[in-house]
């Protein structure tokens, strides 16, 4: 009996959590993959902005753009983090002729929004060969409210820097935040070591703090405050689940265990041409994207530990 209310519980949930959550189609038909389950390896696509669909496309370039590799078994799980100022080859879109430009431009290119997302993710898979299984729009404004609501998030700070934004000062140490405070950090790219490559490892770092407090037992058992993050998590996304219910997505990725997140780097370097500063693929991606294809992430990512870190 216990176990059919917690269930039924879980189906509601996850019901009220469907309703609340925007879905588009944000992938491009050339980037997306068909399948009849979730056995894996699975590929989704997460793009961050301060703007959701509908708002002025001016100006509006993705600030994160995330591959998430899932090998079969669900044991694991590769946040692979695209430098913003990766040089591509955008394909055409409607007002946009094609051609090379920054990654972080495609969103732009496309309309921001679903159209910026389908843009982006073409532009993905012709660089890659990756296809996707299913991808989600991040607004990232709206994700403070998330980050506030579970009380705030513990983020260890490991070089000092102060915003450009707000003139905060970081400083070095563990220290709880709150989600303006979050976001304002994991947004800094200037006056660290490794600049743009510092930046993506905070935000792997910000989504697995995020886990971890969604993940605490008290939360699971204050129904009325699942309730509210979740509407928030809904009310700051914009999903493409490819065709699966968000309730089978939920529950299979339920079974990740809770040290199963790497944080990834694609081999690359910073390169300024015509006066512009660019990151070109070191190599080709260094065999990266060929492991993401397939089955070989695992052993791609323990001989090269250079690009990898465990969150």
């Amino acid at each position: 009996m216990l176990a059919g209310v917690a269930v039924a519980g879980l189906h509601w949930l996850t019901n009220r959590y469907d309703r609340t959550v925007v879905k588009e189609q944000l992938l491009d038909p050339t980037a997306r993959i068909r399948r009849t389950d979730l056995s894996g390896p699975l590929n989704y696509l997460l793009i961050g902005s301060d703007h959701r669909p509908g708002a002025n496309p001016d100006d509006q370039r993705s600030d994160t753009v995330l591959i998430v590799h899932v090998p079969a078994g669900m044991q694991q799980a590769y946040l692979i983090s695209v430098p913003r100022d990766l040089l591509v080859a955008i394909p055409p879109a409607s007002g946009w002729g094609g051609g090379q430009d920054k990654i972080n431009a495609a969103y732009e290119h496309g309309g921001g929004g679903a159209g910026g997302a389908r843009l982006l993710s073409a532009t993905l898979t012709r660089l890659t060969g990756i296809r996707f299984d299913g991808a989600a729009l991040v607004d990232f404004s709206g994700f403070k409210q998330v980050i506030d609501l579970l009380g705030g998030i513990r983020m260890c700070v490991d070089t000092q820097v102060r915003s450009i934004h707000t003139k905060t000062l970081f400083t070095p140490g563990c220290q709880q935040m709150d989600g303006a405070r979050t976001l304002d950090y994991v947004r800094q790219r200037y006056d660290l070591p490794g600049g743009d490559y510092d930046r993506q490892r905070h935000q792997q770092q910000m989504l697995r703090a995020v886990l971890d407090k969604a993940g605490e037992t008290r939360l699971r058992s204050d129904p009325v405050k699942l309730d509210r993050v979740l509407r928030a998590v809904g009310g700051s996304l914009t999903v493409d689940t490819n065709g699966v219910p968000v309730e089978d997505l939920l529950l299979a990725f339920r079974s990740l265990p809770a040290d199963a997140l790497r944080g990834v780097q694609v081999p690359s370097y910073p390169q300024t041409i015509d006066g512009v500063s660019y990151v070109v693929l070191d190599n080709g991606g260094g065999g990266l994207f060929e492991a993401v294809r397939g089955t070989r992430m695992p052993d791609w990512a323990g001989t090269n530990p250079r690009w990898v870190t465990r969150l």
